[in-house]
């Protein structure tokens, strides 16, 4: 039964992927970069979008790198490469990392029971961790735009008791964990519980310790809270749009801020779950994961787990997913691609490897609703051929 909740949801998500119209490059300018750069300007002058940070890079050299419009529309402070963002669902993947690195200590196994590791699990013993990074673990996906708490009230929060009550209100698995895919964010918020209790650390520290630090990144590059108020944009929702009209039905009113000029301030949140998506950051921090994944040889793992990460995963069935263990699949003019896509209040994102070509891309702008894969296919194709 479909509520009205989500149809509203599902309008949202049908809003988010037909937006952006059509996508003109000037052929005119014949400078590759000089042609991208000039598109991106004119998006943001033309009130598409506050700010964005777009890369493209590969292994060890910055192939393309913009950073342009409004990190703050009040006050006029410019994007700039060191502002952070939220990177919402983009967190998936490093936490896929994060187990993998577990499973490579011999701290964890693919196929343990996550009953092994978490308490009050109220899904038996048949899902397992490689259930839960393949997303195929049947476990529901309930509407998680409120699942959020404004990052002035952090202190305060308890994410147990926040995940107990989301697991006694969705107990029953949708389908027979493995029989097919199917997107689910308390899987992920789950994989974050399972780090914190195999490695005796907080999800943020072990991140740090484990993926940020041997990238040579700082906690001020990316973290779970925001690492510099000054240097971190504000979220946005544009104006005159569907979305705003509705606002009240899908986030808290707590979470509105004021109109400045056509941009409705989201107020700065934290998700409930942070493994599921809460990792902040700017483009340039991520693009050091990017760029190691990359590499012949990776500094947070070794080659066999790498390749672990890449492989596409199939049902009971045998039926490939087009899932890895912690990365999306798909193809673009038949160039296979790896991607993570992040969205919610404020802030849209997608970070994506393209491995024949060896170069890797990653978007992220400061307003809700943004067409990433239409963006990027877009983009992306100037530096493909």
């Amino acid at each position: 039964m479909i509520t009205w909740k989500i149809f509203l949801y599902l309008i949202v998500c049908f809003t988010i992927t037909t937006s952006c119209g059509g996508l003109k490059m000037n052929k005119s300018i014949t400078n590759k970069n000089e042609r991208v750069k000039d598109f991106l300007d004119t998006e943001i002058s033309e009130l598409n979008t506050p700010g964005v940070q777009y890369l493209v890079l590969s292994s060890d050299n910055i192939i393309f790198e913009y950073s342009g419009g409004l990190a703050d529309i009040k006050n006029k402070s410019l994007m700039n490469s060191n502002t952070t963002m939220m990177a919402f669902s983009m967190t998936k993947t490093i936490t896929a990392v994060a187990v993998l690195q577990l499973i490579e200590k011999g701290k964890l196994n693919l196929n343990d029971s996550i009953d092994k590791y978490i308490d009050n699990n109220p899904y038996g013993k048949k899902v397992t961790i490689k259930h839960l990074l393949s997303q195929t673990s049947g476990i529901p996906s309930p509407i998680p735009l409120k699942w959020v708490h404004l990052a002035k009230k952090h202190k305060e929060y308890n994410e147990d008791l926040a995940l107990n009550k989301i697991l006694k209100e969705n107990k029953e698995l949708k389908f027979n964990p493995g029989q097919k895919y199917a997107y689910s964010n308390i899987s992920y918020w789950l994989l974050g519980k399972i780090i914190e209790n195999v490695s005796g650390l907080t999800y943020q520290d072990y991140i740090y310790n484990n993926i940020t630090k041997p990238l040579q990144l700082t906690k001020n590059d990316i973290d779970t809270i925001i690492p510099d108020k000054t240097k971190h944009a504000k979220g946005y929702l544009k104006k005159y749009s569907f979305m705003n009209m509705i606002k009240g039905f899908l986030v808290d009113k707590d979470l509105i801020g004021e109109y400045e000029s056509n941009w409705l301030n989201i107020k700065n949140v934290y998700l409930n779950g942070p493994a599921f998506g809460g990792l902040i950051g700017s483009a340039h921090s991520f693009s050091k994961f990017l760029q190691d994944q990359l590499k012949e040889k990776s500094v947070l793992f070794n080659n066999k787990t790498k390749k672990l990460l890449y492989t596409q995963q199939q049902d009971n069935n045998k039926k490939l997913i087009e899932m890895s263990l912690g990365w999306h699949i798909a193809n673009v003019k038949n160039i296979k691609y790896f991607f993570k896509e992040g969205g919610g209040a404020g802030y849209h994102s997608e970070m994506r490897i393209y491995p024949k070509q060896k170069i890797a891309t990653i978007i992220i702008v400061n307003k809700t609703s943004l067409n990433t894969k239409k963006y990027l296919n877009f983009l992306d194709k100037e530096f493909l051929y």
